[in-house]
């Protein structure tokens, strides 16, 4: 096992709107994030795939998170320059990425090229995720964690929210298709998200500067020596180190993101087939569908953000562990009843349970996260619970083509339930993990208590992290 060190110093307490504006960019990507969900899969359709390819087809997000974040993370964490920081090259270099690919992606005129679109798209977008998220550990004291994460709850409700919602509005008033069939409503939307991807981003990275490392990261930093062979081994090194109950989470995450993937795929053919009769993803209807679908993803994100911020206050009162159990639970429900839903405005009710589970999803279980490892590797474990993430997307992507084939009869509305099922299954599996107590940090302690900076209280703040 490897030696590692939590290294105790003082981040300055932020304001609101600095850590706002530190997550602002995060609003971007998850644009970026929010047309994966809800307008690739769409365009697979209209380039005639069927419905069993959808997995297959969706390997990129998965395969690219798998081997790019956790590479990036370590990556990160050995790097530092006085002029660019440690995470910031990594996320504009994904955000100019994610730009180019939006930009590029609806003039696509065969599957083939739309895959491989789709694989550079998840290459820029996984470059840009993993350092944000250590971006934020790095930044915020242990006190305001939680809201730092769960801020980026709320911009991934925003961003996703808005690349949904554009869907909609775009189709209200364009009208006509590309050479290659792919609704000029869905090219805008892909317009706006390429010029939110990198004007975001570059906001973030002008407004809130990296901290400096202190002598002793320095000299951890330098101590840190070799290329991508030294960055694998020590990818391997913290599998290896990796605490009990972060592997426990692993649990979790196995049927949470399993259950996610499913409804990303399969939420536009359920509503055209029970909302709009359609099976055909060549008709008018089905385009209704999909553009209906964007209204409803839209919905749930906008839930998303609106609890987000609330989590946090539940987080410390009653547990984060308990927080994401309810609402895991309130999306099996709500997808249970959404795959049974005719009435195209009955369907917006259900789906209010999958928006409060998103922002938890999307925020609470890293508030337990970074309670469990050291501060100096939070890039490289940002990326092992990336691909604690990505590997049950890769499962359902493999498995699913062939169980929605053989056991649920091609019927997407038996896909919900599935997920819905999944869902509950993860928040069984979280009721497996002991919390880890909250500690608040020692500029917290000194600024809303008046306590000095004793010893103790820096032994304090070291547990806290």
């Amino acid at each position: 096992m490897s030696e590692s060190v939590t290294i105790v110093r003082q981040k300055p307490i932020m304001t609101m709107k600095q850590i706002l504006l530190m997550n602002l960019g995060f609003f971007g990507i998850q644009y970026s994030f929010g047309m994966q969900q809800t307008a690739v899969n769409p365009i697979y359709n209209f380039l005639g795939a069927s419905p069993e390819q959808l997995p297959l087809l969706n390997l990129a997000g998965p395969v690219t998170g798998l081997l790019i974040q956790p590479l990036i993370g370590a990556w990160s964490d050995r790097t530092w320059s006085k002029k660019w920081g440690r995470r910031k090259p990594f996320f504009i270099a994904g955000a100019i990425g994610c730009s180019v690919c939006l930009f590029l992606f609806p003039w696509v005129s065969a599957l083939w090229m739309a895959v491989l679109l789709l694989w550079l798209l998840d290459a820029s977008n996984n470059t840009a995720m993993e350092p944000y998220r250590a971006f934020i550990a790095d930044r915020l004291p242990p006190a305001q964690l939680g809201k730092g994460f769960l801020a980026q709850s709320f911009f991934t409700g925003f961003g996703i929210t808005l690349a949904n919602v554009s869907l909609f509005l775009f189709n209200l008033v364009l009208t006509g298709t590309t050479a290659n069939g792919i609704p000029y409503w869905v090219v805008g939307a892909f317009m706006l998200g390429s010029v939110c991807s990198i004007a975001t981003v570059l906001v973030s990275v002008i407004s809130t500067p990296e901290l400096p490392p202190s002598d002793e990261e320095l000299q951890a930093l330098r101590a840190k020596k070799g290329g991508p062979a030294a960055a694998f081994h020590e990818i391997k090194e913290a599998i290896v180190d990796m605490p009990t109950d972060l592997k426990k989470l692993a649990l979790v995450y196995l049927f949470q993101w399993y259950a996610m993937s499913c409804y990303w795929q399969y939420s536009s053919l359920v509503v055209a087939q029970n909302i709009f009769g359609t099976t055909d993803t060549a008709s008018e209807a089905y385009k209704q569908a999909v553009s209906w679908t964007g209204l409803i993803n839209g919905f749930y994100n906008i839930v998303t953000f609106s609890v987000a911020f609330l989590l946090v206050g539940w987080a410390r009162k009653y547990g984060a562990k308990w927080v994401h159990i309810s609402c895991l639970l309130l999306a099996a429900v709500g997808l249970a009843v959404f795959a049974h839903v005719s009435n195209p405005y009955l369907a917006f009710v259900p789906i209010i349970g999958l928006g409060i589970a998103w922002a938890s999803i999307m925020g609470v279980p890293y508030i337990m996260a970074v309670r469990m490892i050291p501060s100096t590797r939070y890039g490289v474990y940002m990326g092992i619970i990336n691909m604690m993430i990505v590997i049950p997307m890769l499962i359902q992507n493999v498995t699913f083509g062939t169980i929605m084939k053989n056991l649920l009869g091609n019927n997407p509305s038996n896909a919900i339930i599935a997920a819905a099922i999944l869902l509950a299954c993860a928040a069984a599996a979280m009721t497996w993990i002991k919390e880890p107590p909250i500690v608040r940090d020692v500029d917290s302690m000194r600024d809303f208590e008046g306590d000095s900076i004793s010893p103790k209280n820096l032994q304090r703040g070291a547990d806290a992290q």
